[in-house]
């Protein structure tokens, strides 16, 4: 397959990134994945983050492994599994030398990222602007826009109010009452009832706000500080989403692979060989 000669390194492993990886991985391109020592995806059932703190993670038939140096990843590789390795700065992207890094840390900032990281750099959503931080911006705010590849300028600022889901947009969203660790009372997927204690956090409990299903919630290891995200209620009350990768994921991944299929410093390399 031509693709598989595209290296595409993402930055991040949380469910959007997720989306991404599986959707290029699918299409037969070679996918490696970084992220931070603890990872703070919330939406951990459709999240290659969660092969930090399980070893392996499997969503839709396609496996990610956590993985210690760029030899392992290269078996990985070898044996059709999406290697994740614990690098906060993708270090890794010396010795890989990818085609392709896409930026999916969803921070709506630029933590690092730098348009001489790779012949094509991707990053998603705002904080990036296009030939200062990246060649691409893939759209990522819910609406008529989401998945749009932008050639120029930047993505829709941050409203800072989640998108709607169901109806509902803040009040879905789940956060620590105060700094301290989470302890579930609940599972990803679980329907849960308006009121009903979801998890506590250093003795505050955290209620549903509606009824519906728990469609994330963050690992119980990763420290919390007061207000941060960790967790997120479905009021559509589907427990089969919490564990499929969603529509707007999916859009996005879209958007990356026209992108990559369109940049003209791509070309090249998508040219058969005999």
């Amino acid at each position: 397959m031509p693709f598989q000669r595209v290296l595409v390194l993402i930055k991040g492993a949380g469910d959007l990134a997720s989306g991404l990886a599986y959707r290029l991985h699918c299409c037969g391109f070679t996918v490696v994945m970084t992220e931070i020592g603890r990872p703070l995806a919330v939406r951990r059932g459709v999240a290659f983050a969660q092969a930090v703190y399980g070893g392996e993670m499997t969503l839709h038939g396609v496996t990610a492994r956590r993985v210690d140096d760029v030899a392992a990843a290269s078996a990985a590789l070898v044996a059709g599994i999406i290697p994740v390795l614990v690098d906060p700065q993708a270090a890794c992207r010396v010795a890989l030398r990818p085609a392709v890094l896409v930026d999916a840390i969803m921070t709506k900032a630029n933590t690092g990222t730098r348009l001489e990281d790779a012949p094509l750099v991707i990053a998603l959503g705002p904080g990036f602007v296009v030939d200062v931080d990246c060649h691409a911006v893939v759209e990522t705010n819910r609406g008529h826009d989401l998945g749009r590849v932008l050639w120029s300028g930047s993505a829709m600022a941050d409203t800072g109010v989640p998108g709607q889901v169901g109806g509902q947009t803040a009040r879905r969203v789940l956060r620590s009452p105060c700094a301290g660790r989470l302890y579930p009372r609940q599972a990803i997927g679980n329907r849960v009832e308006a009121g009903e204690v979801v998890a506590t956090v250093n003795g505050q409990e955290v209620v549903a706000p509606f009824a519906g299903v728990l469609r994330g919630l963050i690992h119980e290891s990763v420290p919390l500080t007061q207000g941060m995200k960790i967790g997120d209620v479905d009021p559509r009350a589907i427990s089969q989403h919490c564990f499929s990768i969603s529509d707007k994921s999916l859009a996005i991944a879209g958007g990356v692979l026209e992108a990559i299929l369109s940049a003209p410093q791509m070309r090249s390399l998508f040219v058969s060989r005999p």
